[in-house]
């Protein structure tokens, strides 16, 4: 081949390359919104089939939808069908035979609740469990009445299902308080506990049979979910979780507070109870008495033992925060036994095998990874993975396989499965869901590391604009995850919470920094946040920006900052800290401590993050609050904020706001109605916000939209 034609073919092949890049569109911001998640993924027992639960934006009824699919092993490549299409529909499970597929649904029904009963604090909103058959058909309520159920779970042949509810009341019970209150809300006073019960399936099933050929009378629209389930336990608090021991003699539940608050850590506990021998005046056996907060309860094969997620507080002594852990109890002894004890990183959801193996999701850094283990005192082994981040993963009973969600910097998360946990990288995709985003000309990344003040070592994330990979003298906007517990990384999410690529393609260099106190980094490095909550993150924060000025990677005339949550707090105090940003956007964040504790529904942790709580810490309280400082501050302000937030309480907002307008600061502030902290009820709420966010950005930050 001459000289010539390769030099041809090269430039040919050149060309083609570069038309391909100038052929994708940047995402749009109705694209982005239209991002599809995944709530559940449970894997069948003969791992043959799995039922996806599929979050997304329904922009006609404003709502995010819930529905279920599933996917089907066939000849070729397998098939994958909508299951359920109410929009209210999650936390779907398979019965151990695989013949039904039960799940929660808010849907309205003629025998769910009478909204005309509401008394005592009751959900205007109730959730019933439902059947489904994987074969086809409709589905049908199980349970009934004014109270929601929390939880439920199959017994191992699949003959019962035991579920909870809060203690219902009778007719007369309802009647005399609405009669003694009428429509006032007696805080904490008129909430009560919970009751497990067990129901029948044959039964449930003949009673769906008989409703099919009679109207519904009024008075079995009104009854309560007792009349076909017997109440097996009762406890003072709410059940979060039960599972039932492979065995059948044994069922495990989690405990939350009544409220819903996180004010008191013994509301959060472990108990068990002896299905031989089950009453609701048999007070369940309490396995845990710890100051930390238990979560995603595991039978392992044995019978025995129980797996649970520790997310805060310690189970080591007195209230600690530390990186999610994994442990197991001795549902015998109470003894319980920590795995995963020497892993320097975060350790989160898992799955138990077969086999009695523990396959966990496990931050390090900016990669979630899987890694396994077979006993406490054995090694926790990284599984060959792709690099990114995996979670929610689901195991077979009767089979090998694995379902899970995967992504990466440029693959949008989607459910995959594996034959093995050991042939993760053969794993195929099951839903294709998000297949726009690969279309499209995304933003490239990379982790970016720098030394903070004190000379700790601390990791961050750069985004940059499509087609400039690595280019310098960036406008940068600063975008600062929440938790304060969390961490940025290797994956994929498109929401009004995680708008990193959005901005990008809008022409921003987006700087994610892992500031202290985020997860993946050890326990040392978490908790260097106490007691300093916003002063030692801030430091982080600004020392990485200086870093990424000095190195010309930064453009120093055009930086802004922005975050939401934790991150909202972080940009509120950071405005009061320099002037060096044109543009910041905070939301849900607190400018002082007092009156956010007060709020707040995780209370517990804020005491911990300020050494104490309000009266016990005057000096912390004041010295790390942005309101005391915000005379310094010069950044024009965009905020938003949830009506009915009680996480960060949206008064919050209208403090910054009006401290912020007598000063003559330029600001804006917009209220969601309806929504809590995570703006989870009308879709529009979160693409107003990020919409709003990108012309503040452009407004003060100096750069237009990019074609």
């Amino acid at each position: 081949m001459t000289k010539t034609r390769l030099l041809f073919i090269t430039l040919l092949l050149a060309s083609a390359q570069f038309t391909s890049a100038a052929d994708k569109h940047r995402i749009t911001l109705d694209e982005f919104f239209n991002y599809v998640g995944y709530n559940a993924v449970q894997i069948s027992p003969d791992g043959n089939s799995v039922v996806i639960g599929v979050e997304r934006a329904d922009w006609d009824r404003q709502i995010f939808q819930s529905d279920l699919w599933l996917y089907r092993d066939g000849s070729g490549e397998g098939s994958l069908i909508q299951l359920t299409r109410s929009g209210h529909d999650y936390t779907p499970r398979w019965s151990p035979d695989g013949r039904w597929i039960a799940f929660l649904s808010e849907r309205s029904t003629d025998f769910g609740k009478d909204d005309s009963e509401d008394a005592a604090g009751a959900d205007k909103t109730v959730s019933h469990l439902y059947l489904i058959s994987p074969n086809g058909g409709e589905a049908f309520a199980i349970t009934s009445g004014d109270e929601s159920v929390h939880a439920f779970a199959w017994s191992p042949d699949s003959r019962t299902i035991y579920f909870a509810t809060r203690t219902p009341w009778k007719k007369e019970q309802k009647d005399a308080y609405k009669k003694t209150w009428k429509d006032t809300i007696q805080y904490r006073a008129a909430e009560r506990g919970d009751t497990i019960y067990s129901l029948d399936m044959e039964r449930a099933r003949a009673q769906y049979e008989e409703r099919g050929t009679r109207e519904t009378p009024k008075a079995e629209k009104e009854a309560n979910t007792t009349l076909i389930a017997s109440g097996i336990a009762a406890t003072p608090w709410r059940v979060q979780q039960l599972d039932v021991s492979p065995d059948g003699r044994r069922l495990a539940f989690a405990t939350t507070s009544v409220s819903q608050r996180q004010e008191r850590v013994e509301e959060f506990e472990i108990y068990s109870v002896d299905l031989a021998h089950t009453s609701p005046e048999n007070a369940p056996r309490q396995l845990t008495r710890n100051e930390a907060l238990e979560d995603n309860l595991t039978w392992a094969p044995d019978s025995r033992h129980v797996f649970f997620n520790v997310t805060l507080g310690s189970l080591e002594g007195k209230y600690v925060d530390t990186q999610d852990r994994l442990y197991s109890i001795d549902a015998d002894s109470a003894q319980v036994e920590r795995w995963a004890a020497k892993f320097n990183g975060s350790v989160g959801r898992h799955a138990v095998l077969p086999s009695g193996t523990v396959v966990a999701a496990a931050r390090l850094g900016t990669e979630v990874q899987f890694y396994a283990q077979f006993a406490p005192d054995s090694a926790f082994t990284k599984l060959p993975s792709w690099p990114g981040a995996y979670n929610t993963i689901s195991a077979a009973k009767n089979s090998p396989r694995v379902a899970f969600v995967y992504s990466s910097l440029q693959r949008p998360m989607e459910v995959y499965l594996a034959d093995s946990p050991e042939k993760l990288q053969q794993a195929r995709p099951l839903t294709a869901f998000n297949k726009l985003f690969t279309e499209r000309d995304l933003p490239q990344g990379k982790p970016y590391r720098w030394v903070s003040d004190d000379g700790t070592d601390v990791e961050g994330m750069l985004i940059y604009p499509p087609g400039k990979f690595e280019a310098k003298h960036l406008p940068m906007l600063t975008l600062i995850h929440g938790g304060p517990a969390d961490a940025d990384g290797n994956h994929f999410e498109a929401d009004w919470y995680q708008w990193d690529r959005l901005a990008a393609s809008d022409g921003w260099l987006v700087f994610e920094p892992n500031y202290r106190g985020s997860s993946g980094y050890g326990d040392k490095f978490l908790m260097e946040i106490v007691p300093e909550i916003v002063s030692r993150p801030g430091k982080d924060v600004l020392t990485g920006v200086d870093a990424l000025v000095k190195e010309g990677i930064a453009d120093p005339d055009h930086l802004t900052v922005g975050g939401y949550s934790y991150g909202g707090y972080m940009t509120n105090w950071l405005i009061t800290q320099t002037t060096r940003f044109k543009a910041a956007v905070t939301g849900a964040g607190a400018v002082e401590h007092a009156s956010n504790w007060g709020n707040d529904d995780t209370t517990f942790d804020d005491a911990y993050f300020l050494g104490g709580r309000p009266w016990e810490a005057v000096k912390r309280y004041t010295d790390e609050a942005a309101l005391f400082r915000i005379d310094k501050v010069r950044t024009p302000t965009h905020m938003v904020a949830g009506a009915d937030d009680i996480r960060v309480a949206v008064s919050q907002d209208y403090l910054l706001d009006h401290a912020l307008h007598s000063l003559g600061i330029p600001s804006t502030l917009l209220i969601f109605p309806g929504e809590g902290h995570s703006l989870d009820k009308n879709p529009w709420h979160g693409k107003i916000k990020v919409r709003e966010e990108l012309k503040w950005l452009q407004k003060y930050g100096g750069v237009g939209p990019t074609d």
